[in-house]
């Protein structure tokens, strides 16, 4: 992801992560030029390691974190930005749909996510994971959305999505925003 996003060029350009925990992408996008990079975040229990790794580098004045919302919901209240980065949050999200037209909404350039492929191997083991969190009285279940539809999706707001690479556990995608759009 960093990778790809360093070659469409990340001087001087914002960037947007959605569910980026202490945020290693976004500090990894920051050290390559980045001018600013703000991180998105449901839960608030990466926000002091995640304080202290940017303190560490001197980031902290071209870092946003913004803690409990959730941008397809309320995304009224998160900046838009060149690129918008979802690493392994498509995942945790039922809604796919709307989580990825809120991430297009905000991406003014290109997104990049990542998203288990929907194998009987991965359905099979989501459903275990999701049986064993019920099963402790835990809410969070985990979904394996269909690839296709997500890069419908994506069209349908002005994407040209492709992967980047394919494995057994993820795929990483990149969505460029087309010239009609």
């Amino acid at each position: 992801m960093v990778e790809h996003l360093a070659g469409l060029g990340v001087d001087d350009r914002a960037v947007l992560e959605i569910g980026g925990g202490v945020g290693a992408i976004q500090l990894e996008l920051l050290t390559r030029g980045a001018a600013h990079t703000t991180n998105v975040e449901l839960s608030g229990a990466y926000e002091r390691e995640a304080a202290a790794l940017l303190e560490e580098r001197g980031l902290e004045r071209r870092a946003t974190r913004i803690v409990g919302v959730d941008v397809a919901v309320e995304g009224d209240r998160v900046p838009t930005a060149d690129y918008v980065v979802l690493h392994r949050v498509v995942c945790c999200y039922p809604d796919v749909d709307k989580l990825l037209l809120a991430a297009a909404g905000h991406a003014r350039r290109a997104l990049v996510f990542s998203h288990p492929p929907r194998t009987w191997l991965t359905r099979s083991s989501v459903a275990m994971g999701n049986g064993w969190m019920r099963f402790r009285g835990h809410e969070y279940r985990g979904f394996v959305h269909s690839p296709s539809r997500m890069y419908d999706v994506l069209a349908d707001a002005g994407f040209a999505a492709s992967p980047l690479s394919t494995g057994l556990q993820w795929w990483v995608v990149a969505a460029t925003r087309s010239a009609a759009a």
